[in-house]
């Protein structure tokens, strides 16, 4: 066989290989495609490993659309990539009947929701869906404390970002009378008592395993007290389970269920100050509301002999608890512990700041529904901890975004480039290689352009490069500003192809979220400004994602007539 012929075999594959990899061809990659169609002739492998280096080089070197362009021309069936259909598939759930399933997530009305709660909301919906069940949205308001009117709205708002819809919707804290009810059989039966020690001797007792005095008070004594907490003329009480204060599991050691919060319920006012506890509202809340498999995260694991001790002593429907592992970022604040410091301290700027992720952060930054749930899909249900870069999420983000993505240039850092003799073009350019349904986009040109300097660095005098889909020219002096000649419209092999702006632009910020965290301590450049000069058409656009070319995903939002972008990834 002519060595040109293995050199046209080898220009296909390393074309194909370059397109799929970011613009750059694999030799290896592309020998062993080449030996596996050639395996019947008589060529050695080392002579095929040093055409297909030789080829990779050369295609290596090509802007990828003219890749595209090229494979186009030679092999367009090389370009159809078969994409492997991912299990999405959730395991099946333990003594589970289709139809009979009911899910729940309970989230706490006291901040935005963020990507750990992402993950719970979206395994409990689509768990329901799974079996033809239904989905509770249950708001866990029994702490006044923190709850505040506002996230009761917010959070299903955001939950009907993600998708997510709801059979049922109600409040832990309208069953407060319920739950008296269920704490007064605790303590008639003696398996609750009122105490009154502090929470460091209570801390302390329940570190050594020892009973404190309240422990002996009968059930009488301790109804009694109970009603004067309720009618307020007692204060410093908490109402705790009799458990086992010598038990391994520490969870058991007589954990407090109800405790006084004298403070003002967003919806109840000032109705109730004895509040229940998470070990006992969720326990109650899950059996009495129906709830059959309740997943929380491996944190409360301890807790899950709490939760069925609890349910056992007051003769309660038990509900298969399940537990799966917290999702946790690399560099980034997955809890609203961590988040809500940064944002009293003003150290980012507010629950929808493009670093953090919050549900209305990563929105703001452009990271789509779909996205979120082929990556926490991806991660799987187990209990394994582990932490994950956000890189992951970008390129589930990536897949959906670059088929469908209108491209534009921008120009960072932009210098001036006055070309002599070019000639006015009205320029037809598509909004997409390969998505014709994008349409295009016509830009009007003169003999101003803006260039990234960045760009410019590297020439001299003399060298030549294209105005990427215009026209090629030739560098004639470099100041302040660039002075070429136009030198025509053919393509000029190994030519640089520089992204450009007419002297019609408009000034663009974009907005570019770096790591929050470096080892455990706040990045204080976490966020970086860039300034460049954007083509005018991208004025017409807002709250929409773009590809800038060679510089990444941005979505572009009007803010004050002023246009900004938000970096969303590569």
């Amino acid at each position: 066989m002519k060595t040109n012929d293995i050199k046209k075999i080898a220009k296909k594959y390393a074309l194909q290989n370059a397109i799929n990899f970011n613009g750059k061809a694999n030799s290896k990659a592309v020998a062993g495609k080449i030996i596996a169609e050639l395996k019947n002739s008589d060529i050695t492998p080392q002579e095929i490993f040093k055409i297909a280096n030789t080829v990779c080089i050369k295609i290596s070197n090509i802007a990828r659309e003219d890749q595209i362009k090229e494979l186009e021309k030679i092999a367009p069936k090389l370009l159809i990539k078969e994409k492997k259909k991912r299990d999405f598939s959730l395991p099946n759930l333990p003594n589970a009947k289709q139809g009979q399933v009911i899910t729940r997530f309970p989230p706490e009305p006291n901040g935005y929701l963020h990507i750990g709660h992402a993950k719970a909301a979206i395994v409990d919906y689509e768990y329901s869906k799974m079996y033809d069940g239904k989905f509770i949205l249950r708001f866990d308001d029994t702490n006044p404390e923190n709850a505040q009117f506002e996230f009761y709205e917010s959070q299903k708002k955001d939950l009907k970002w993600l998708g997510i819809e709801w059979d049922i919707e109600y409040n832990t804290s309208d069953n407060l009378k319920t739950h008296y009810k269920l704490a007064e059989q605790l303590i008639n039966q003696g398996d609750a008592y009122l105490c009154k020690c502090s929470p460091d001797q209570i801390k302390k007792g329940r570190y050594s395993g020892i009973n404190c005095n309240c422990r002996d008070n009968t059930s009488e004594v301790n109804f009694k007290i109970w009603k004067n907490m309720l009618d307020s003329s007692l204060q410093n009480y908490v109402m705790r389970m009799k458990g086992d204060m010598k038990s391994i599991n520490t969870a058991m050691r007589d954990p407090t269920l109800f405790r006084i919060i004298n403070k003002l319920h967003p919806l109840h006012k000032d109705k109730y100050h004895v509040w229940p506890t998470y070990d006992f509202a969720g326990a109650i809340e899950d059996s009495i509301s129906g709830v059959t498999h309740p997943f929380r995260t491996k944190e409360y694991e301890l807790r899950d002999e709490c939760y069925y001790y609890l349910l056992n002593k007051l003769n309660l429907r038990k509900p298969c608890l399940l537990e799966f592992a917290r999702l946790s970022i690399e560099g980034m604040p997955v809890s609203k512990r961590n988040i809500k410091p940064l944002i009293d301290n003003k150290l980012v700027y507010g629950y929808d700041d493009i670093r953090l992720p919050t549900l209305r952060g990563l929105e703001k930054r452009g990271i789509l529904p779909e996205s979120i749930k082929n990556f926490i899909f991806s991660q799987g249900i187990s209990k394994v901890e582990s932490q994950v870069s956000f890189s992951m999420l970008e390129a589930e983000n990536r897949k959906i975004l670059d088929p469908k993505t209108k491209r534009y240039f921008f120009v960072k850092d932009p210098i001036k480039l006055v070309v002599e003799n070019a000639p006015k073009i009205k320029k037809s350019i598509k909004l997409h290689p390969k998505n014709q349904k994008l349409g295009k986009r016509i830009i009007q040109t003169g003999n101003i352009f803006y260039i990234p300097k960045e760009d410019i660095k590297q020439m001299n005098v003399g060298d030549i490069f294209r105005l990427k889909d215009l026209f090629n020219v030739k560098i004639k002096k470099i100041n302040r500003e660039i002075e070429a000649d136009y030198i025509g419209d053919e393509l000029i092999s190994n030519s640089a192809k520089i992204q450009w702006t007419t002297d019609t632009y408009i000034k663009m910020n974009i907005l570019i979220p770096k790591i929050l965290f470096i080892n455990d301590k706040f990045n204080n450049n976490s966020i970086e400004n860039i300034e460049g000069f954007a083509e005018y058409d991208v004025s017409k656009l807002n709250n929409e994602i773009i590809q800038f070319e060679r510089f990444g995903f941005v979505r572009i939002e009007r803010n004050n007539n002023k246009i900004i972008g938000y970096f969303t990834h590569k």
